[in-house]
């Protein structure tokens, strides 16, 4: 992991911030200088254990369930209200598919759960942001974590597809309605990454998911992990990226060859 000033005096928002990419993200963003990390999930004793360790002068866990617009609104509110504005969201919060979820057989049901964590969501999480930032004139970053599905058709997990795919469509539409506000919307669209989250779902072992996975991946000598993606993030949410808006960085390993 790097470590700098890149967020100097900087406060973010961390949805599903309590493991996988979002835990790695939390403690780069301190590394790095960010003034106050608000990690939100709904995995309350581990968001608060990545609060405590990423130090308690930098760290703070908000319940939040980003199915719940209030919810998402009150963690906006309460991190603004606490340490004087919101320079950075990042919406990581998200889930996948509970089985192979084909067009022929899709479960609407479920497909409605995935969807409204996934897009809708993440679309709370940019409203809200985006409406703080606006009204307290700050020239903010908004990151959303979408996937290669995002750009891709799939033989399966249609339900997911279809939320990454909104995702994509929610920042480009957005970092064009911001624009003028200052505020750049981006998105990192990670490969398979052996997440928790990803592990439960294929009931694997992470090193059997990485195992699984890395065959399709053109680049070799490396597995991709959390860290390389929070990396991206943290790039996309720093001043480096200061006129990189409405983009999508794909961390791939030359997946998509695009």
């Amino acid at each position: 992991m790097s470590e700098g000033k890149k967020l100097q005096g900087k406060v973010a928002i961390i949805t599903g911030g309590a493991s996988g990419i979002g835990e790695a993200t939390a403690h780069l963003f301190a590394l790095n200088g960010a003034r106050a990390v608000v990690i939100a999930d709904v995995q309350d004793e581990k968001g608060r254990k990545v609060a405590e360790a990423i130090g308690k002068d930098v760290g703070a866990f908000v319940h939040c369930d980003v199915t719940d617009e209030d919810q998402v609104r009150s963690t906006v509110e309460w991190t603004a209200r606490t340490y004087g504005q919101l320079d950075i969201m990042f919406s990581n919060a998200g889930i996948v598919s509970e089985s192979d979820q084909t067009v022929l057989d899709l479960d609407f049901s479920q497909m409605d759960q995935l969807i409204a964590i996934n897009a809708r969501g993440a679309a709370a999480c940019v409203k809200h942001a985006a409406r703080d930032m606006v009204e307290r004139r700050v020239r903010g970053s908004i990151v959303c974590t979408a996937s290669v599905a995002a750009s891709t058709g799939t033989q399966r997990r249609t339900d997911y597809v279809m939320s990454k795919h909104a995702v994509l469509g929610l920042v480009r539409a957005a970092s064009r309605q911001l624009g003028e506000h200052g505020i750049r919307v981006n998105c990192v669209s990670p490969y398979a990454v052996a997440t928790p989250l990803l592990c439960r779902s294929h009931r694997k072992e992470a090193e059997e998911v990485e195992k699984a996975f890395e065959p399709m991946v053109p680049l070799k000598g490396i597995v991709l992990q959390v860290e390389h993606v929070a990396e991206a993030v943290l790039f996309l949410a720093s001043d480096e990226s200061v006129f990189v808006s409405g983009h999508d960085l794909v961390v791939d390993g030359a997946f998509l060859g695009k």
